[in-house]
């Protein structure tokens, strides 16, 4: 039995898409998000840390989307459609599993923190709190995401995908890219060509719609 731990608005939509693909047999408990934005507290009834995406399989808990992305396609892609099988693009592909997460999702993170962080001090210091916001997005951020983006548009200028064809690469990717659009309030060619051909797919559609009939009821 599979069970997805489905957050609202979160990554775990990835996990909604990969089952997808994979035309698997499985459930959904839905979790709103609290006024503030927050997680719901329900979640840390399944994992410590009460995060998302969580998936039940069997009985075992498995956190973190590349994990869960990894373990979904070692247990049920048998025909290996979703993982390339060549050398290099395995070796691309672990790549862009690890960069989503690790290099590029941080600096998003940080972005989002920094433009938050005046609305939560005391208003007579925000003012102050802004101004820093202001210099750690501009000094560190700044100095640092363009570089990034520069990367990933001088790859997809040369792949339509991550590893070759698309894989559970691209599902992965695919979170830290809308969200560089959406918090930068820019649109990158080759980054909005991928993202488009990404939503594309009958898959993503179907899962957005289920995300979107969750939002509404609260449940499947």
């Amino acid at each position: 039995m599979l069970r997805l731990h489905h957050l609202e608005k979160s990554r775990s939509f990835r996990i909604l898409w990969a089952l997808e693909e994979l035309n698997l047999d499985y459930q959904v408990k839905y979790y709103p998000r609290q006024a503030d934005y927050s997680g719901s507290p329900e979640l840390k009834k399944i994992h410590p840390l009460g995060k998302a995406p969580v998936l039940e399989h069997d009985g075992v808990v498995i956190a973190e989307s590349a994990v869960i992305l990894e373990h979904v396609q070692a247990q049920f892609d048998t025909a290996s459609n979703f993982k390339p099988t060549e050398l290099n693009a395995q070796q691309q592909y672990r790549y862009w599993m690890h960069y989503a997460e690790g290099s590029l999702m941080p600096l998003l993170v940080m972005t989002l923190v920094m433009e938050k962080m005046p609305t939560h001090v005391p208003w007579p210091i925000r003012p102050i709190a802004k101004k820093i916001g202001e210099g750690v997005k501009a000094g560190f951020v700044g100095a640092r995401l363009p570089a990034h983006i520069e990367f990933i548009e001088q790859h997809l200028a040369q792949h339509d995908y991550f590893a070759d064809d698309f894989s559970f690469a691209d599902i992965q990717m695919s979170f830290p890219l809308i969200a560089l659009q959406e918090r930068t309030g820019r649109s990158y060619p080759q980054i909005q060509a991928y993202v488009e051909r990404l939503k594309q797919r009958p898959a993503y559609q179907r899962a957005l719609q289920k995300e979107r009939a969750l939002e509404q009821s609260g449940k499947l």
